[in-house]
């Protein structure tokens, strides 16, 4: 099945109508298996989200949330992307947090530690959510980055890959460890939230096949319940 394409009057509408998809795929979950497990997006469209779904009364106890993607950076540096992601969950204070990367991080990044992680979790992403660089990069995989082809390849059966960005990004100037392509994919919900007209001009090129864009992987996979979400 092909994205449905969700245009939304302000960035708040979109931070309501995500929050809204994640909640009801936490309750389905929830009904259907007694626990859930989410894949979050880092970057600035995402932490309204989750601080809007932390303001919900839920038990937080059976929710498994992780990265999607995370800086090869200590867990208390600023960077780090499941640090800001649960500064913005502040009052779900029982979610089981899942890292991908090791508490003080040494020497070349590897996701090692992701990928002996994520054994303990095969089952699909109850909802994942993913934001879009201007690059047209997803999670962490950037374009130019060595290791792309094999993040993007359907056939790789790593559940996440390092990554070395280049050329490194301004924002962030780390190398990553990333959920691949494939993992990505193995998702019940799938939602892309992007804001502005410089984004939307790149997604249009996506949409359109510009295969040099990590994102037009992600668009030209089919699944059953695939979203954009985009606002000004």
């Amino acid at each position: 099945m092909t994205w449905t394409f969700h245009e939304h009057t302000s960035a708040d509408a979109l931070v309501a109508t995500c929050a809204a998809r994640i909640d009801t795929a936490i309750d389905d979950a929830l009904h259907a298996r007694g626990e859930a497990l989410l894949a979050l997006a880092g970057g600035r469209t995402s932490p309204p989200v989750f601080r809007r779904l932390a303001a919900r009364p839920r038990d937080w106890s059976s929710l498994t949330a992780l990265p999607s993607d995370e800086r090869w950076v200590a867990a208390d540096h600023p960077d780090c992307n499941l640090r800001q992601m649960r500064e913005a969950f502040a009052g779900a204070d029982d979610i089981r947090w899942l890292s991908l990367t090791p508490a003080l991080p040494h020497g070349d990044a590897s996701a090692a530690f992701a990928n002996g992680a994520l054994a303990a979790y095969p089952q699909p992403f109850d909802a994942c959510m993913l934001g879009m660089g201007a690059d047209g990069h997803v999670a962490s995989l950037f374009p130019g980055a060595p290791t792309l082809a094999s993040a993007l390849d359907p056939a790789n059966t790593d559940a996440a890959i390092a990554i070395v960005p280049n050329p490194m990004p301004a924002a962030g100037p780390h190398a990553r460890v990333s959920l691949t392509l494939a993992r990505l994919l193995k998702s019940r919900r799938l939602l892309l939230a992007i804001t502005g007209d410089d984004k939307r001009r790149v997604l249009e090129r996506a949409r359109a096949g510009d295969m040099t864009l990590p994102v037009a992987a992600l668009l030209k996979a089919a699944h059953p319940a695939a979203e954009i979400h985009w606002s000004p």
